[in-house]
Protein backbone atom coordinates (compact mmCIF):
# COMPACT_ATOMS: atom_id res chain seq x y z
CA UNK A 1 0.00 0.00 0.00
CA UNK A 2 2.92 2.31 0.78
CA UNK A 3 4.69 2.16 -2.37
CA UNK A 4 1.36 2.48 -4.33
CA UNK A 5 0.72 5.99 -2.38
CA UNK A 6 4.52 6.65 -2.86
CA UNK A 7 3.65 5.99 -6.67
CA UNK A 8 0.78 8.19 -7.28
CA UNK A 9 0.44 11.77 -7.94
CA UNK A 10 -2.95 12.80 -6.89
CA UNK A 11 -4.47 14.65 -4.13
CA UNK A 12 -7.08 11.92 -3.06
CA UNK A 13 -5.03 8.35 -2.75
CA UNK A 14 -7.84 5.09 -2.91
CA UNK A 15 -6.59 1.67 -2.43
CA UNK A 16 -7.59 -0.56 -4.29
CA UNK A 17 -7.36 -4.50 -4.17
CA UNK A 18 -6.20 -6.50 -7.43
CA UNK A 19 -9.79 -8.42 -7.14
CA UNK A 20 -11.96 -5.97 -7.07
CA UNK A 21 -13.65 -3.56 -9.07
CA UNK A 22 -15.21 -0.17 -8.30
CA UNK A 23 -18.33 0.90 -9.29
CA UNK A 24 -19.43 3.32 -12.60
CA UNK A 25 -19.33 6.77 -11.49
CA UNK A 26 -16.36 5.80 -8.31
CA UNK A 27 -14.85 9.13 -8.77
CA UNK A 28 -17.31 11.31 -8.44
CA UNK A 29 -18.84 9.57 -5.45
CA UNK A 30 -15.01 10.02 -3.34
CA UNK A 31 -14.78 13.88 -5.33
CA UNK A 32 -18.23 14.65 -3.46
CA UNK A 33 -17.56 12.50 0.20
CA UNK A 34 -13.85 14.25 0.09
CA UNK A 35 -15.17 17.56 -0.55
CA UNK A 36 -16.72 17.73 3.06
CA UNK A 37 -13.91 19.49 5.52
CA UNK A 38 -15.00 16.72 8.20
CA UNK A 39 -14.40 13.83 6.07
CA UNK A 40 -10.80 12.38 6.26
CA UNK A 41 -11.34 9.60 4.43
CA UNK A 42 -13.80 6.79 3.29
CA UNK A 43 -14.71 3.45 1.74
CA UNK A 44 -17.41 2.12 -0.42
CA UNK A 45 -20.15 -0.50 0.28
CA UNK A 46 -18.82 -4.64 -0.28
CA UNK A 47 -20.65 -6.94 -2.69
CA UNK A 48 -18.89 -10.02 -3.76
CA UNK A 49 -18.93 -11.48 -7.40
CA UNK A 50 -20.75 -14.79 -5.88
CA UNK A 51 -24.47 -14.04 -5.59
CA UNK A 52 -25.56 -17.35 -3.02
CA UNK A 53 -27.19 -16.84 0.20
CA UNK A 54 -23.81 -16.95 2.15
CA UNK A 55 -21.89 -14.83 0.88
CA UNK A 56 -25.29 -12.22 0.85
CA UNK A 57 -25.13 -13.41 4.77
CA UNK A 58 -20.84 -11.96 4.60
CA UNK A 59 -22.25 -8.90 3.21
CA UNK A 60 -25.00 -8.30 5.63
CA UNK A 61 -22.37 -9.13 7.99
CA UNK A 62 -20.05 -6.27 6.46
CA UNK A 63 -23.20 -3.71 6.87
CA UNK A 64 -23.38 -4.71 10.14
CA UNK A 65 -19.61 -3.72 11.03
CA UNK A 66 -19.93 -0.49 9.33
CA UNK A 67 -23.00 0.48 11.13
CA UNK A 68 -21.26 -0.04 14.63
CA UNK A 69 -17.99 0.30 14.05
CA UNK A 70 -17.44 2.25 11.36
CA UNK A 71 -14.66 -0.09 10.14
CA UNK A 72 -14.35 -0.99 6.86
CA UNK A 73 -11.48 -3.48 5.11
CA UNK A 74 -9.25 -2.95 2.52
CA UNK A 75 -11.28 -4.89 0.11
CA UNK A 76 -14.06 -1.93 0.56
CA UNK A 77 -11.64 0.89 -1.76
CA UNK A 78 -10.42 2.64 1.48
CA UNK A 79 -9.62 6.22 0.29
CA UNK A 80 -8.28 9.69 2.35
CA UNK A 81 -6.70 12.69 0.86
CA UNK A 82 -2.88 12.73 0.36
CA UNK A 83 -2.40 15.71 2.65
CA UNK A 84 -3.26 13.29 5.50
CA UNK A 85 -1.99 10.09 4.63
CA UNK A 86 1.66 12.32 4.48
CA UNK A 87 0.87 13.76 7.90
CA UNK A 88 0.67 10.58 9.45
CA UNK A 89 3.52 8.99 7.86
CA UNK A 90 2.23 7.12 5.34
CA UNK A 91 0.30 3.55 5.75
CA UNK A 92 1.24 1.84 8.84
CA UNK A 93 3.62 -1.29 8.14
CA UNK A 94 2.28 -4.40 9.00
CA UNK A 95 2.38 -7.87 8.25
CA UNK A 96 -1.06 -7.87 8.13
CA UNK A 97 -4.04 -5.71 8.86
CA UNK A 98 -2.41 -2.91 7.91
CA UNK A 99 -5.77 -1.44 6.78
CA UNK A 100 -7.51 -1.94 9.81
CA UNK A 101 -4.52 0.43 11.17
CA UNK A 102 -4.56 2.97 8.20
CA UNK A 103 -8.75 3.60 9.21
CA UNK A 104 -8.22 3.70 12.69
CA UNK A 105 -5.71 6.83 11.70
CA UNK A 106 -8.34 8.50 9.36
CA UNK A 107 -10.95 8.48 11.96
CA UNK A 108 -8.47 10.08 14.35
CA UNK A 109 -8.70 12.96 11.80
CA UNK A 110 -12.07 12.97 10.99
CA UNK A 111 -15.17 11.31 10.02
CA UNK A 112 -15.31 7.99 7.48
CA UNK A 113 -17.80 8.27 4.71
CA UNK A 114 -19.33 4.44 3.92
CA UNK A 115 -20.35 5.32 0.24
CA UNK A 116 -23.69 3.61 -0.62
CA UNK A 117 -22.24 2.15 -3.75
CA UNK A 118 -20.84 -1.19 -3.58
CA UNK A 119 -17.77 -2.46 -4.94
CA UNK A 120 -17.16 -6.00 -5.88
CA UNK A 121 -14.44 -8.14 -4.79
CA UNK A 122 -13.87 -11.86 -5.32
CA UNK A 123 -15.47 -14.62 -3.19
CA UNK A 124 -12.61 -16.83 -3.89
CA UNK A 125 -11.06 -17.05 -0.29
CA UNK A 126 -14.67 -17.96 0.93
CA UNK A 127 -14.99 -20.38 -2.02
CA UNK A 128 -11.57 -21.74 -0.96
CA UNK A 129 -11.59 -22.35 2.57
CA UNK A 130 -15.68 -22.48 2.90
CA UNK A 131 -17.74 -18.92 4.17
CA UNK A 132 -18.05 -19.99 7.31
CA UNK A 133 -14.77 -20.51 8.29
CA UNK A 134 -13.02 -17.56 6.40
CA UNK A 135 -15.98 -15.61 8.40
CA UNK A 136 -14.48 -17.04 11.72
CA UNK A 137 -11.17 -16.80 10.79
CA UNK A 138 -12.15 -12.86 9.90
CA UNK A 139 -13.67 -12.57 13.55
CA UNK A 140 -10.60 -13.34 15.55
CA UNK A 141 -8.53 -11.92 13.42
CA UNK A 142 -10.21 -8.20 14.46
CA UNK A 143 -10.49 -9.53 17.64
CA UNK A 144 -6.82 -10.22 17.92
CA UNK A 145 -6.32 -6.99 16.37
CA UNK A 146 -9.04 -4.94 18.89
CA UNK A 147 -6.56 -6.66 21.59
CA UNK A 148 -3.23 -5.40 19.90
CA UNK A 149 -2.02 -9.16 19.81
CA UNK A 150 1.70 -10.24 17.95
CA UNK A 151 0.86 -9.64 13.95
CA UNK A 152 3.13 -12.25 12.63
CA UNK A 153 0.94 -14.42 15.31
CA UNK A 154 -2.19 -13.38 13.66
CA UNK A 155 -0.93 -13.83 9.89
CA UNK A 156 -0.09 -17.18 10.90
CA UNK A 157 -3.55 -17.89 12.59
CA UNK A 158 -5.15 -17.17 9.12
CA UNK A 159 -2.20 -18.53 7.38
CA UNK A 160 -0.78 -15.17 4.84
Amino acid sequence: MQEGAKASDGDVILFLHADTTLPDGFADQVRRAIEDPAVAGGAFALRFDQPSFAMRLVEWGVRVRLAVAALPYGDQAIFLRRSLLESMGGVPQAVIMEDLDLVKRIKQAGRIALLSASVTTSARRYREYGVFRTMARNALALVAWKLGFDRERVAVWCRR
